[in-house]
């Protein structure tokens, strides 16, 4: 069962200068997408840090490693041949849990979105614009969202 923690202060300042920097370009949701659906970064770091989902960064080491992660991100190589086990430990067997996938540019955290959902995954949430930005939007990094190395 997913369970809902009140964020820390150190939570609360990240989250209030995670919306500073997104400006009004950017429409916080306040609603997490049910059944699939995407998410940006501001949003998917909100929801991660509020425990409203669980962020998923997808990548590699290396990849973590060059950029951090996002804040609130649980970090989980999809080429884990244990990938699926890993994750359902993670979210404590619930796999009507929203969990969120994001990756460098959207392409893997999409593939991971159909492979969760083969695997009886009900709630699966792309991040498509990834760390690096594609072509949903400029991505976690550009948009200065707090990072853990």
């Amino acid at each position: 069962m997913f369970r809902s923690q009140p964020m820390s202060r150190r939570q609360m300042i990240g989250v209030t200068a995670a919306l500073l920097v997104s400006g009004p370009v950017v429409a916080q949701s306040t609603d997490v997408p049910t059944k699939g659906g995407t998410l940006t970064p501001p949003d998917a770091h909100t929801f991660a840090n509020a425990n409203r989902i669980f962020l998923i960064d997808v990548r590699r080491p290396d990849e973590w490693a060059s950029t951090g992660s996002g804040e609130g991100a649980h970090r989980l190589d999809m080429r884990r041949k244990d990938f699926v086990e890993a994750l359902d430990t993670l979210v404590e067997g619930d796999r009507s849990a929203p969990v969120a996938l994001i990756c460098a540019r959207g392409v893997r955290s999409n593939a991971m979105s159909r492979r969760l959902r083969n695997a009886g995954y009900t709630n699966i949430i792309d991040v498509p614009e990834g760390m690096l930005g594609s072509r949903a939007g400029p991505g976690w990094i550009k948009r200065k969202l707090p990072v853990i190395r």
